[in-house]
């Protein structure tokens, strides 16, 4: 019997896809996760991808509204780590619809980056 997700399940989906849908934004959970568990000072993701300080404040704004990423306070900085296990379960969404309903894409080829 096919999967079916809630209409408000899939939107929540979508609005982390359209989070990630900018080559900055995913740059920065990319980046994020190459940190995983510690994260990254603001600065430091700044300095790493090149970015004004306004203009990643409002990315990591974007990222965290959609709990992508999450922003913790230390002294004056700013910690952000990747949210894994809300990308875990988009990555899940994902994968339940391409790869085990009708195996468009086999589970075992599902491999990043070459």
């Amino acid at each position: 019997m096919p999967q079916t997700h809630q209409p408000s399940t899939t939107a929540r989906f979508a609005r982390m896809l359209a989070a990630m849908g900018t080559e900055p934004r995913l740059a920065i959970v990319r980046l994020l996760l190459t940190a995983h568990p510690e994260g990254l000072f603001v600065g430091e993701i700044a300095a790493e991808l090149g970015m004004a300080g306004s203009t990643l404040s409002h990315h990591l704004d974007k990222l965290k509204n959609e709990g992508l990423v999450t922003v913790q306070r230390e002294g004056t900085f700013l910690r952000c780590t990747a949210n894994t296990a809300g990308l875990e379960e988009l990555l899940g969404f994902l994968y339940a619809e391409c790869c085990t309903r009708n195996k468009a894409v086999e589970p075992g080829r599902v491999t990043c980056c070459g």
